[in-house]
Protein backbone atom coordinates (compact mmCIF):
# COMPACT_ATOMS: atom_id res chain seq x y z
CA UNK A 1 0.00 0.00 0.00
CA UNK A 2 1.56 3.34 -1.05
CA UNK A 3 2.22 5.91 1.64
CA UNK A 4 0.27 9.14 1.73
CA UNK A 5 2.46 12.10 0.68
CA UNK A 6 3.63 14.33 3.52
CA UNK A 7 3.60 18.06 2.72
CA UNK A 8 6.85 19.72 3.89
CA UNK A 9 6.15 23.19 2.47
CA UNK A 10 4.32 24.68 -0.48
CA UNK A 11 5.33 22.63 -3.52
CA UNK A 12 7.54 20.17 -1.60
CA UNK A 13 6.41 16.77 -0.43
CA UNK A 14 7.87 13.56 0.88
CA UNK A 15 6.73 10.09 -0.10
CA UNK A 16 8.58 7.46 1.90
CA UNK A 17 12.29 8.03 1.23
CA UNK A 18 11.78 10.25 -1.81
CA UNK A 19 11.21 13.98 -2.16
CA UNK A 20 9.20 15.71 -4.86
CA UNK A 21 8.83 19.36 -5.86
CA UNK A 22 5.93 20.83 -7.80
CA UNK A 23 7.41 21.44 -11.26
CA UNK A 24 7.36 25.15 -12.14
CA UNK A 25 7.96 24.35 -15.83
CA UNK A 26 5.61 21.57 -16.82
CA UNK A 27 7.11 18.88 -19.05
CA UNK A 28 10.74 19.86 -18.39
CA UNK A 29 13.32 17.92 -16.36
CA UNK A 30 16.49 19.76 -15.36
CA UNK A 31 19.02 16.95 -14.98
CA UNK A 32 16.96 14.01 -16.24
CA UNK A 33 15.01 13.48 -13.01
CA UNK A 34 11.78 11.50 -12.97
CA UNK A 35 8.47 13.31 -13.27
CA UNK A 36 4.97 12.24 -12.36
CA UNK A 37 1.52 13.76 -12.62
CA UNK A 38 -0.93 13.75 -9.75
CA UNK A 39 -4.34 15.35 -10.38
CA UNK A 40 -3.07 17.78 -13.06
CA UNK A 41 0.01 18.76 -11.02
CA UNK A 42 3.42 17.66 -12.25
CA UNK A 43 6.04 16.71 -9.66
CA UNK A 44 9.82 16.30 -10.12
CA UNK A 45 11.89 13.87 -8.07
CA UNK A 46 14.50 15.57 -5.88
CA UNK A 47 17.46 13.22 -5.54
CA UNK A 48 19.07 13.38 -2.07
CA UNK A 49 22.26 11.79 -3.42
CA UNK A 50 22.78 14.85 -5.68
CA UNK A 51 21.58 17.56 -3.31
CA UNK A 52 22.69 18.30 0.24
CA UNK A 53 19.50 20.28 0.85
CA UNK A 54 17.36 17.29 -0.14
CA UNK A 55 19.48 14.98 2.01
CA UNK A 56 19.07 17.34 4.97
CA UNK A 57 15.29 17.35 4.50
CA UNK A 58 15.23 13.56 4.68
CA UNK A 59 17.69 13.28 7.59
CA UNK A 60 16.53 16.03 9.93
CA UNK A 61 14.86 15.16 13.21
CA UNK A 62 13.39 18.67 13.43
CA UNK A 63 10.57 20.16 11.36
CA UNK A 64 11.84 19.93 7.74
CA UNK A 65 9.91 23.05 6.70
CA UNK A 66 12.38 25.09 8.80
CA UNK A 67 15.13 24.09 6.36
CA UNK A 68 13.31 25.53 3.33
CA UNK A 69 12.82 29.16 2.31
CA UNK A 70 9.38 30.73 2.42
CA UNK A 71 7.50 31.12 -0.85
CA UNK A 72 8.36 34.49 -2.38
CA UNK A 73 11.68 34.71 -0.53
CA UNK A 74 14.99 35.97 -1.89
CA UNK A 75 17.45 33.08 -1.98
CA UNK A 76 21.21 33.43 -2.40
CA UNK A 77 22.57 30.08 -3.57
CA UNK A 78 26.38 30.01 -3.61
CA UNK A 79 28.06 27.32 -5.68
CA UNK A 80 25.04 26.64 -7.87
CA UNK A 81 26.88 24.35 -10.30
CA UNK A 82 24.55 23.28 -13.13
CA UNK A 83 21.37 24.22 -11.27
CA UNK A 84 19.79 20.98 -10.13
CA UNK A 85 19.21 21.98 -6.49
CA UNK A 86 18.56 25.60 -7.55
CA UNK A 87 15.74 24.44 -9.80
CA UNK A 88 14.04 22.61 -6.92
CA UNK A 89 14.44 25.65 -4.65
CA UNK A 90 13.02 27.75 -7.53
CA UNK A 91 10.02 25.39 -7.79
CA UNK A 92 9.23 26.05 -4.14
CA UNK A 93 10.21 29.73 -3.84
CA UNK A 94 9.01 31.13 -7.18
CA UNK A 95 6.46 28.68 -8.60
CA UNK A 96 5.22 28.61 -12.19
CA UNK A 97 5.85 31.90 -14.03
CA UNK A 98 7.15 33.24 -10.68
CA UNK A 99 3.63 33.67 -9.34
CA UNK A 100 5.05 33.84 -5.78
CA UNK A 101 7.39 36.70 -6.71
CA UNK A 102 10.49 34.96 -5.36
CA UNK A 103 14.08 35.32 -6.50
CA UNK A 104 16.85 32.71 -6.58
CA UNK A 105 20.27 34.28 -7.17
CA UNK A 106 22.49 31.38 -8.27
CA UNK A 107 26.21 32.21 -8.00
CA UNK A 108 28.77 30.02 -9.77
CA UNK A 109 32.41 30.60 -10.63
CA UNK A 110 32.54 28.21 -13.62
CA UNK A 111 31.62 29.77 -16.99
CA UNK A 112 30.56 26.36 -18.34
CA UNK A 113 28.12 25.80 -15.48
CA UNK A 114 26.75 29.36 -15.76
CA UNK A 115 25.99 28.70 -19.43
CA UNK A 116 23.65 25.88 -18.35
CA UNK A 117 22.24 28.04 -15.55
CA UNK A 118 21.47 30.78 -18.10
CA UNK A 119 19.52 28.34 -20.25
CA UNK A 120 17.63 27.22 -17.15
CA UNK A 121 16.90 30.84 -16.18
CA UNK A 122 15.46 31.56 -19.63
CA UNK A 123 12.49 29.28 -18.85
CA UNK A 124 12.34 29.91 -15.07
CA UNK A 125 11.45 33.53 -14.22
CA UNK A 126 12.97 34.53 -10.89
CA UNK A 127 16.16 32.48 -11.35
CA UNK A 128 19.15 34.83 -11.71
CA UNK A 129 22.45 33.22 -12.77
CA UNK A 130 25.58 35.09 -11.69
CA UNK A 131 29.08 34.35 -12.95
CA UNK A 132 31.26 35.36 -10.05
CA UNK A 133 33.25 34.46 -7.00
CA UNK A 134 31.01 33.92 -3.97
CA UNK A 135 33.82 35.15 -1.73
CA UNK A 136 33.58 38.60 -3.35
CA UNK A 137 30.39 40.23 -2.06
CA UNK A 138 30.78 43.13 -4.50
CA UNK A 139 30.30 40.72 -7.43
CA UNK A 140 27.09 39.28 -6.00
CA UNK A 141 25.36 42.20 -4.23
CA UNK A 142 24.05 44.01 -7.36
CA UNK A 143 21.87 41.01 -8.27
CA UNK A 144 20.04 40.73 -4.93
CA UNK A 145 16.95 42.93 -4.78
CA UNK A 146 17.24 43.85 -1.08
CA UNK A 147 18.68 41.20 1.19
CA UNK A 148 18.80 37.42 1.09
CA UNK A 149 16.13 35.72 3.19
CA UNK A 150 17.65 32.25 2.82
CA UNK A 151 21.23 31.13 2.28
CA UNK A 152 22.12 27.44 2.33
CA UNK A 153 25.43 26.97 4.06
CA UNK A 154 27.86 24.08 3.97
CA UNK A 155 29.97 23.63 7.06
CA UNK A 156 33.07 21.48 6.97
CA UNK A 157 34.91 20.48 10.11
CA UNK A 158 38.24 18.78 10.20
CA UNK A 159 38.70 16.70 13.31
CA UNK A 160 42.13 15.31 12.56
CA UNK A 161 45.50 15.62 14.19
CA UNK A 162 48.18 17.65 12.42
CA UNK A 163 50.55 15.80 10.14
CA UNK A 164 54.00 15.53 11.71
CA UNK A 165 55.78 16.62 8.54
CA UNK A 166 53.82 19.74 7.62
CA UNK A 167 51.95 20.76 10.74
CA UNK A 168 48.70 21.05 8.75
CA UNK A 169 45.65 18.81 9.20
CA UNK A 170 44.94 16.01 6.75
CA UNK A 171 43.61 17.19 3.41
CA UNK A 172 39.96 18.05 2.95
CA UNK A 173 37.99 17.47 -0.22
CA UNK A 174 36.58 21.00 -0.08
CA UNK A 175 38.77 23.91 0.99
CA UNK A 176 36.31 26.65 0.06
CA UNK A 177 35.78 28.02 3.56
CA UNK A 178 37.66 29.94 6.19
CA UNK A 179 39.64 28.05 8.75
CA UNK A 180 39.70 28.57 12.49
CA UNK A 181 40.95 26.73 15.53
CA UNK A 182 38.63 25.52 18.29
CA UNK A 183 39.41 25.90 21.98
CA UNK A 184 40.86 22.38 21.99
CA UNK A 185 43.34 23.38 19.28
CA UNK A 186 41.57 21.48 16.51
CA UNK A 187 41.25 23.19 13.14
CA UNK A 188 37.83 23.64 11.60
CA UNK A 189 36.93 24.91 8.16
CA UNK A 190 33.83 27.04 8.19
Amino acid sequence: MPRKPLKLAWGVRREGRSLWTRNAVRGVSVRGERRKTDSRIEWRAWDPTRSKVAAALLRTTEDPSKLLPQTGATVLYLGASYGSTCSHIHDQTCGAQNHHGGQVVAVEISPRAVRDLSELASIRPGLVPVLGDARQASQVAPYIRSQADWLPQRTYRLRTKPRPSSGWPASSSDRAGRSAFTEGGQREII
